[in-house]
């Protein structure tokens, strides 16, 4: 931010104050905490001439703006304690850090004198929004002033502050209870293990002023840190607003760089062909990766499920094992919460569903009530122990790992399932195109999505508060299932009838990615309708998008061409990226 320099000038030869004192008054005052007059090594400016005979410059007046700056540098300095440069800053600007009074009022706090910093608080008081803060203030101060008389050993000083002091306060008497008990405690280490305290000195003293700040306006008193505030701020907004962010940034200022703006590239984002698995013989109808990211599931039309394992390093996937058996076809998987276990559920004329061990590859469960079900869609319950199951023939089941069916509703004819992380709710999506929330406990159920279309499939956020559906003829919708509205409809995307699975995924679930009937991965920001990636490559349909949890630079997605594609950043993130690629293929 920098200076306006189009501020009126002062008529007089000797500068003025914010405070209405002149520049005589404070002529021999060299402190940052002071007004300063001003300095131009004796020189006049180019564009103003002295006055006769006076050999005093006249000076432009500092925006509010530029003043507010000054004081936040000259704050950030006196923390490197660059003081002699704040004081030389304060001096040429005219400004001051802080209040006189505040600055008596800090010192007094740091150097451990209460009944001094007790005393400053009159001054204070008539500087505060609000006067009555001074009670909070002052307890504040006599709370450390106790603490710090019973780590010293003066029990008795300390048993003065509490009932001459602290007590005729008559405020936060529960505290108050709770200082009392640390007379008992028997040292110094007890006394600032169950006060959750630091000790006297600096450490514990400063953490005092930074509350007893927030009294005081900031006119008097700067709020701590408060440039170091600004600008990770400023960070965090650059990062919310960058379409490609997909890392964690640290909360601390030392990992980026201020002198530019925060801009992830493209080519860190997984737009770009790692892999293509092609081990399966058919249509690969559906892929999810495990909860903790280290293994992936496909499942395909040729009756088997693959097990995929995910390096750690190269983040490549090599078959681990197979899984065969399923007479249907596998149309839908579904990973237990501690990822022991893995459903698989067939296409709509499949009655059974297969429960297996992912570690030892033994099939746990084999599961059918009647032949004329139809078990299509699963979900854990967050318990791990129980799952729930139905289909679009009007099943729909509660059971556990053995397959013994526990309770049933009758009636609801199911396209997709989700169990919500109160263990007591399931959501499905129905043949009424909508979803409902259903409680096994309780046996109530109410409407909480309604749609114009069929809900095609629809899977839900970690924190359970979005829904994201692909709606037939419309596309990919995001519900908010707290407030029961639609949030946003997202562009590009072909959606039929067919059933295709979008996700959520990258780091905090920023992104959404879905399969489309035209071939293409769509890749929107949460925030955005329009898409922010369409990644070519597949040559059938999209069935399936799956955002590895663990490494949210890793995709996978499965299409009707018969395989797999693995999504990660580009291969060499210094190479040129020809002008309109979405995808380079490595393949392994």
């Amino acid at each position: 931010m920098q200076a306006n320099g189009t501020g009126g000038q002062e008529p007089e030869p000797q500068m003025s104050c914010r405070n209405g004192e002149s520049s005589s008054s404070v002529a021999g005052a060299v402190h940052s905490n002071g007004l300063m007059p001003s300095a131009n090594n004796g020189l006049p400016s180019s564009t103003e001439s002295p006055e006769p005979d006076s050999g005093v410059k006249k000076k432009k007046r500092l925006s509010q703006s530029d003043e507010d700056v000054i004081r936040l540098i000259g704050q950030h300095l006196h923390g490197l304690g660059l003081n002699q440069t704040v004081d030389l800053l304060m001096q040429e600007s005219g400004c001051r850090l802080e209040h006189p009074a505040a600055t008596k009022f800090r010192n007094h706090v740091m150097e451990g004198e209460w009944e001094k910093a007790e005393s400053d608080l009159n001054e204070l008081k008539a500087l505060m929004h609000s006067p009555s803060a001074v009670v909070r203030m002052k307890f504040l101060l006599l709370q450390q002033k106790y603490l710090e008389y019973l780590e010293d050993g003066k029990v008795l000083e300390a048993l003065q502050v509490l009932r001459a002091e602290l007590t005729p306060l008559k405020y936060n008497t529960e505290r108050i209870h709770i200082l009392s008990g640390y007379l008992m405690c028997s040292n110094s280490d007890d006394l600032r293990a169950k006060a959750e305290w630091e000790g006297k000195g600096t450490a514990s003293r400063s953490k005092l002023l930074d509350k007893l700040q927030t009294y005081l306006p900031p006119s008097v008193m700067l709020p701590p840190r408060r440039l170091q505030t600004l600008l990770r701020q400023a960070v965090e907004l650059q990062r919310d607003r960058c379409l490609y962010h997909n890392t964690k940034l640290d909360s601390g200022l030392d990992s980026v760089s201020l002198l530019i703006d925060h801009v992830c590239s493209r080519k860190q984002f997984p737009c770009y062909t790692q892999q293509i698995l092609t081990e399966h013989c058919n249509e690969v109808w559906f892929c999810k990766f495990s909860n903790d990211g280290t293994k992936l599931a496909s499942g395909s039309k040729d009756t088997t499920v693959i097990i995929w394992q995910v390096d750690p390093d190269t983040h490549l996937l090599k078959q681990l094992k197979t899984l065969e058996g399923h007479a249907y076809g596998v149309s839908y998987l579904a990973w237990s919460p501690d990822d022991t276990y893995l459903i698989a559920c067939g296409p709509d004329d499949c009655s059974e569903l297969w429960l297996w061990n992912v570690q030892t590859g033994e099939l746990r469960t084999k599961m059918s009530q009647s032949h004329e079900d139809s078990l299509t869609s699963v979900a854990w319950n967050p318990d791990g122990k129980r799952f729930v199951t139905g289909g679009q023939r009007g099943q729909f089941y509660q059971c556990d790992l053995d397959g013994n069916l526990l309770d049933s509703w009758e009636g609801v004819r199911v396209q997709c399932l989700w169990c919500l992380n109160d263990g007591r709710t399931v959501l499905a999506s129905d043949t009424h195109q909508r979803i409902r929330g259903y409680n096994f406990e309780d046996l109530t159920d109410r409407n909480i999505v309604q749609e114009d279309h069929p809900v095609m499939s629809f899977t839900v956020s970690k924190n359970g508060r979005l829904a994201l559906l692909n709606v037939a003829t419309q596309g990919v919708h995001l519900w908010d299932l707290q407030d029961r509205v639609l949030v946003r409809k997202y562009q590009g995307v072909t959606q039929g009838f067919y059933t295709i699975h979008s996700c959520f995924g990258g780091y905090n679930e920023d992104f959404i990615a879905s399969g489309s009937e035209d071939h293409k991965v769509y890749i929107w920001h949460k925030r955005s309708e329009l898409p922010i990636a369409e990644l070519t490559g597949h040559t059938r349909t999209v069935n399936c998008v799956s955002w590895n949890p663990a490494l949210p630079g890793l995709m996978a997605s499965a299409s009707d061409d018969g395989t797999i594609r693995v999504w990660g950043p580009a291969p060499f993130l210094d190479s040129q990226e020809p002008e309109g690629l979405t995808g380079m293929n490595l393949l392994v």
